[in-house]
């Protein structure tokens, strides 16, 4: 098995991991870092596209490599709002569920 082939099945399986924890789990905290395993599986899959080139004897493409720099700072400052949106979530209904049986939730008004 050569280091792609290897990298791939890395990417995979962080891919399928991150999809089962946004399926599996209701708490909203574990289901932004399952997003984040899904967007490094994704991301690397994307770099070992990005690398096909310099593989092969030609010079890296910097194109997909550009994008996916960019693409992991749209994915922090997504996680980053994603916790904020959590922590205020857990301030207003004191727990930080999406499920009713957590308690999570607006309260009744007063």
């Amino acid at each position: 098995m050569n280091a792609t082939a290897l990298f791939g099945l890395c990417a995979a399986v962080l891919a399928g991991i991150g999809v089962y924890g946004l399926i599996a789990s209701p708490h909203p905290l574990r289901k932004i870092v399952a997003l984040n395993v899904l967007g490094n599986g994704i991301f690397l899959a994307c770099a070992i596209i990005a690398r096909r080139g310099a593989a092969a004897g030609m010079g890296g493409d910097p194109v997909p490599q550009a994008l996916l720099i960019t693409a992991i700072v749209v994915a922090f400052a997504a996680t980053a709002l994603g916790i904020a949106l959590t922590l205020g979530l857990h301030e207003e209904g004191g727990a930080a569920s999406l499920s009713d049986e957590g308690g999570g939730g607006a309260r009744e008004p007063a």
